[in-house]
């Protein structure tokens, strides 16, 4: 996809979602880094049942941490790894405690030393809390941006990586969001909705031509 056809691609994506955000639900910085924490390998849907009653109890590095472990795997056993997740986030607690004032940090190299928290995890954060321009990529977006062509990549990391020097700056807060939702609604894995999809004509999926010839 040349320049033009990606400046067009990501209008109508703004177009049609001028304000897009994250669907988990949180209040506070530190709520939306448990929720992603918890959200590897599972649905927003799932994670936003366990954290609505969580949070209630339980929102803070200190109030997680008294509650600890074995009570916390309590409010999120419906979602996956939750014993593992458990853990991390406990000591991601101690950690925010000990090293950061209760504060989460601002910077990828922090926000990768807590426990749980990987490059995509730090990447939903810095976005979606402090606004910087990274791109969190996802299974959505490796599938959008090889399928349409986009940003095509091998591996996860050259994905991100591609975006990030092919997407201009008009676009780069809001890019991740957009893709996701448009992967996750429209662009799905199996059978794509393409009769719904707004950036349709901009598209390089290499069956649509198929498609129109039948």
């Amino acid at each position: 996809m040349n320049a033009e056809k990606r400046y067009q691609f990501l209008a109508r994506l703004r177009q049609e979602n001028p304000t897009p955000t994250t669907e988990l639900k949180y209040r506070s910085t530190f709520e939306l880094l448990i929720a992603v924490i918890l959200s590897a390998q599972a649905t927003d849907v799932s994670v936003n049942k366990a954290t609505s009653i969580l949070f209630r109890v339980a929102n803070t590095p200190e109030s997680i941490s008294k509650l600890g472990e074995k009570k916390l795997k309590g409010y999120i056993k419906t979602i996956g790894l939750f014993n593992a997740k458990a853990s991390n986030i406990i000591k991601t607690c101690k950690m925010l405690i000990d090293l950061h004032q209760s504060v989460v940090p601002q910077t990828r190299k922090e926000l990768e030393d807590l426990p749980g928290v990987g490059r995509k995890t730090a990447n939903v954060v810095l976005n979606t809390a402090f606004g910087q321009p990274t791109m969190a990529v996802d299974t959505h977006i490796y599938r959008i941006s090889n399928r349409t062509r986009v940003a095509p990549g091998k591996t996860v990391l050259q994905v991100e990586k591609k975006l990030l020097k092919v997407i201009p700056d008009e676009f780069i807060r809001d890019a991740h969001h957009w893709l996701i939702l448009h992967g996750r609604y429209v662009c799905t894995a199996r059978s794509p909705r393409c009769g719904a999809c707004v950036v349709y004509d901009l598209c390089e999926y290499k069956s649509k031509k198929k498609d129109l010839e039948d």
